[in-house]
């Protein structure tokens, strides 16, 4: 995540002209509201005449002032595309070589546009944050509002931000919950952006808008419907697929063998919110049970105690685990 510096471009007398890309970060949040870390850094840099316009900081002093920023620029752009923010505080201590800041929580993933850490909340999370580190596969399996989808973004976007990896690719099949919402009006994109909304609320958390309408346009980050996998291969990303219960046998074994070079699969899903008509059984139980074992593929079973949504959601589930248990016993008597 480091700034490119073009080439020298103009040197009068001993003026030197410098212009430097900010590659890494959102130039909005880099330059903050109304400017102000742009005159800040003015501020902070009296010898050096710094002017700024879209995404490129046109910079001009003597060769000496000239290398002193190089290394503080750098800095203050991995910060900001580290930490989703650029504080006065941080551009102070940047500049006086001071630590900028040091994660409070070592388990931090990555950080939201607010600068929030996020971390893993439960010990099934911090399963799946190590799991990631050391297998290509992965199935997270639990209960809605356990965090298995949310960590699973989280994990790839440090990948994509930590350059381990060149895109993200996030799926699920569209198959509505429950009910039949018959035609959808617009174009392919309207169609199927209700299916894909949890994946865009999840990265919007993590990314700052103008960065991730910039990833989406350039492909970097791409958000399909499982049947868009189809004749693929896919290399140098991870890819996650949501609300895996949904599959058939058939699709989520077309969508594990798209798997390509340095690339890292999460599979998440819930067996209590199977959608799929009831003569269908769910691809992602079939899978469970067939590749269970292979080295390579870690599986995270999640359950109400990772439950990170409003208490009442951990109560909805338990009662309705109860009630399954109960038709259960009585079906066997």
């Amino acid at each position: 995540m480091y700034c490119v510096f073009l080439h020298l471009q103009y040197t009068f007398s001993y003026m030197t002209e410098k212009h430097f890309l900010i590659e890494s970060s959102d130039p909005a949040l880099f330059y903050g509201a109304n400017n102000a870390n742009l005159r800040l850094l003015r501020a902070l840099c009296p010898k050096l005449r710094i002017v700024a316009r879209d995404n490129v900081v046109r910079v001009i002093g003597s060769e000496e002032d000239m290398a002193a920023f190089d290394e503080t620029f750098a800095a203050l752009d991995r910060h900001c595309a580290k930490y989703n923010r650029l504080a006065e505080e941080d551009i102070i201590n940047i500049l006086k070589h001071r630590t900028a800041e040091s994660d409070a929580n070592s388990d931090t993933i990555v950080y939201s546009t607010g600068g929030r850490p996020i971390a893993p909340r439960s010990a099934n999370q911090r399963k799946l944050v190590e799991a990631f580190r050391t297998n290509d596969m992965l199935f997270a399996v639990g209960p809605a509002g356990s965090g298995k989808t949310y960590t699973a973004i989280a994990l790839a976007v440090r990948a994509l931000k930590n350059k381990e990896v060149k895109k993200l690719i996030l799926s699920r099949p569209a198959v509505e919950a429950g009910e039949k919402l018959g035609f959808l009006p617009g174009d392919m994109k309207e169609k199927i952006d209700p299916y894909l909304r949890p994946l865009y609320d999840a990265l919007e958390e993590m990314i700052p808008p103008a960065k991730l309408q910039e990833y989406i346009e350039t492909n970097v980050i791409q958000i399909a419907p499982l049947a868009f996998m189809r004749g693929r291969t896919l290399n140098d990303a991870v890819v996650i697929l949501d609300e895996a219960q949904n599959t058939t046998s058939a699709q989520i074994k077309m969508f594990l063998t798209r798997m390509g070079w340095n690339t890292k699969m999460i599979i998440t899903g819930d067996r209590t919110q199977i959608d799929l008509p009831h003569s269908v059984r769910s691809g992602l139980i079939e899978a469970i049970e067939l590749l269970r074992g292979i080295p390579g593929i870690a599986f995270i079973e999640m359950d109400k105690g990772d439950i990170v949504r409003h208490k009442l959601v951990t109560r909805i589930v338990e009662a309705y685990e109860g009630a399954n248990n109960r038709h259960y016993e009585e079906g066997k008597q």
